[in-house]
């Protein structure tokens, strides 16, 4: 039998049969759960049976804890200032928390899953991670934790290159430009850098990604899918999660935790269920369900996905129309995390999923939707029995440890989801060796071959939608004795409210001096070009548009607005004084939404579109540099019309119901796609070629 790797720097080291093994326990004897020749599951029901109640209730939680680089001056760390030990009251989106000392949460209350949130180095994440895991070697039954992250390989705004980029990580284009290149060759080179410097910075677990169908488009987290077809949507969520994973859970592996089950995209208009506006899933439309939002999870399942994460939502009764994947109703209308008929039954045994459920962030407290009558631990208890394994956005084991010892849940239920999150921890190896060689972590993130593959993604991104009497692209031919005017819009006032619920770039420069800096790059990258600072004596203009709508976790007063217009950042006046004054307009439009563009594309000879993409990216597809590939992920809707909303709240067009299909329920002759001057419809997988 082949050794497996053993790295002790707490605990002693155990030699039997010729063998080592890690003597976690201190005890100079063998136990099953240090025994690495027993399968995963044989040792975590060894270990389940040896750890106390508040061991266990430990194990049952994850939240954030911050790295020691982010103390302020004259908070407390350890480990030569690698942990955060600070102990105060934080405000976390609105709420209160108390943060606690990392030591303390690692060896007295037992807590072994976390979240970082920084944009470190991957030197930086390996040495935090490892300091932890010498805590935890050296506790008593000596279990490692493990640290989880949100996705750090998509770019969540709009740099002009990677030499913009605050982020530590590659920088591909967002999940939307992913989908948007069609290149499944390409879906695999990205799962392989993402796990390769996921694993060289010891996080080991990935809370992504998004398997959700995207089907109302005033979601705010479209931006995050990958797009509006479940079967796009299935191939590439099972090329993810083999790349990232592998085959099989093992060592080698960084795990996932696919989100966000049974589907986040059938929104009420739009409204999000991290706020009680948005709380209901509503499924309008007969069999929307299994035809368009289960089917990215069931191939997530059949990919070996470690984790599944239920959405904040309620299924509504009320508000949804049947059947709905065999039912004729919903069981309760409670959160998904809490909903029994949704884990235990559809999840667990009609898709047989037997991995980890991880609920969302703060189901215990702040929206937990359908549950709010139930004490903490009254509601501790209720997940557990849905058949969820572990909550997130909790610091303190407090509310399980009394459902566990009121028995509030049975004995059997809490071992079943402790047996379950272990399990993948023996699984990926973390018994025998948790730690990573920090030192060498840097070199391997963030490469220039890894970011040229990022690089040509963005260019595959890019989706040419209208190129009247082609011209494009902008060759030397072509702009040959012209003058070409070069302008970025977007939004530059922001409120302290809509500061703080914007999605955490880890950007932090000013949006005059992005529109500045874009200016700047592209005339040093097109020496040959003639320029003007003023649009009256262009002859070309090249526009660059980044709207910009909602906010993460803050509902809008009304509905969301798709217009381009000056709610957005776009001044469509300014655009119309250019569009009279220069012969030849160029308009490229990020698209984080699918954004109503019938105010705009009249007005330009040539549009294109990308997803949170480098805008050089663009510029190199207008100006020939790259070919035009991409198509479109999402159908872009024609008007206010197609998403106008009732005196009882029905959308003209169903919120359930992906783009490519609105057109069957669409009622008085409404049109759902847009239609643009050419007579070109950018419905799902449009896009033009040179």
């Amino acid at each position: 039998m082949e050794q497996k790797q053993i790295v002790a720097r707490v605990k002693g080291v155990l030699e039997v049969d010729g063998l080592c093994f890690k003597d976690l326990d201190g005890t100079g004897e063998l136990k099953p759960y240090e025994d690495w020749r027993l399968s995963p599951e044989e040792r975590a029901k060894d270990l389940v049976g040896r750890m106390t109640d508040e061991e266990k209730a430990g194990m049952l939680i994850i939240n954030s804890q911050p790295m020691g680089i982010s103390a302020k001056p004259g908070q407390p760390t350890s480990h030569n200032g690698v942990l955060g030990e600070a102990h105060e009251e934080v405000m976390v989106r609105g709420h209160k928390n108390m943060q606690y000392p990392t030591t303390y949460k690692l060896a007295t209350r037992h807590i072994r899953h976390f979240i970082v949130r920084e944009n470190a180095t991957a030197g930086q994440l390996a040495e935090w991670v490892n300091a932890m895991q010498e805590v935890c070697e050296g506790t008593r039954l000596g279990i490692p934790c493990l640290v989880t992250s949100n996705s750090k390989n998509e770019s969540a705004d709009v740099n002009y290159s990677a030499a913009e980029e605050s982020n530590k990580f590659t920088t591909f284009p967002g999940t939307l430009g992913l989908a948007a290149s069609r290149d499944m060759d390409l879906i695999d080179a990205f799962a392989q850098v993402v796990h390769n410097e996921f694993y060289a910075s010891n996080l080991r677990k990935g809370y992504m990604y998004m398997a959700d169908c995207a089907t109302d488009p005033r979601w705010f987290r479209t931006y995050g899918t990958f797009g509006e077809h479940p079967e796009l949507i299935s191939e590439i969520i099972t090329r993810v999660i083999r790349g990232i994973q592998g085959d099989e859970l093992d060592e080698n592996s960084v795990a996932l935790t696919t989100k966000h089950f049974p589907g986040g995209g059938a929104r009420e208009n739009g409204f999000d269920p991290h706020y009680a506006k948005g709380k209901y899933n509503c499924y309008a439309t007969p069999g929307s369900m299994e035809t368009y939002h289960l089917p990215g999870f069931k191939a997530a399942i059949a990919a070996g996905t470690s984790s599944i994460m239920p959405y904040y939502a309620i299924p509504s009764n009320g508000k949804s129309s049947f059947p709905q994947n065999g039912c004729d109703k919903f069981d309760e209308e409670i959160a998904f995390a809490y909903n029994d008929q949704f884990i235990n039954g559809t999840l667990r045994g009609e898709l047989g999923f037997q991995g980890i459920v991880n609920s969302d962030t703060g189901v215990l407290s702040n929206a937990a939707w359908g549950a709010e009558e139930y004490s903490k631990a009254g509601r501790a208890a209720r997940v557990l029995r849905a058949g969820t394994d572990m909550v997130s956005g909790e610091d303190d084991p407090a509310p399980f440890l009394e459902a566990i010892q009121k028995e509030f849940v049975d004995k059997e239920t809490v071992d079943t989801a402790v047996c379950r999150l272990l399990t993948e921890l023996f699984r990926l190896g973390l018994f025998e060796n948790p730690y990573v060689d920090a030192d060498a972590a840097n070199a391997k993130v963030n490469t220039e071959q890894s970011q040229a593959l990022a690089y040509q993604a963005h260019q595959k991104s890019i989706v040419l939608l209208k190129n009247h009497d082609s011209i494009l692209p902008l060759t030397e031919e072509k702009l040959a004795g012209k003058k070409v005017y070069v302008e970025m819009m977007m939004r530059t006032e922001y409120t302290e409210e809509e500061k703080a619920n914007l999605p955490m770039t880890g950007i932090e420069i000013t949006p005059e001096q992005t529109i500045a800096a874009f200016a700047k790059a592209v005339r040093q990258d097109h020496p040959d070009w003639t320029f003007v600072d003023d649009f009256h004596e262009a002859d070309v203009a090249l526009l660059l548009l980044k709207p910009t709508s909602g906010s993460y976790f803050a509902a809008t007063e009304g509905y969301l607005e798709l217009n381009l217009c000056k709610e957005t950042g776009i001044d469509v006046e300014h655009i119309r004084a250019i569009r009279e004054a220069v012969p030849q307009v160029a308009v490229h439009v990020n698209l984080n939404l699918p954004y109503l563009l019938a105010n705009v594309e009249p007005l330009a000879d040539a549009v294109t579109v990308g997803f949170d993409t480098f805008s050089k990216a663009a510029v190199d597809v207008i100006s020939g540099a790259a070919q035009p590939v991409g198509r479109l992920p999402l159908t872009l809707p024609g008007s206010d019309a197609a998403l106008a909303v009732d005196d009882n709240g029905i959308c003209a067009s169903p919120n359930d119901v992906p783009g490519y299909d609105k057109a069957k329920y669409m009622k008085d002759g409404l049109t759902y796609a847009y239609k643009d001057a050419d007579g070109n419809e950018y419905l799902y997988g449009f896009g033009l070629s040179y």
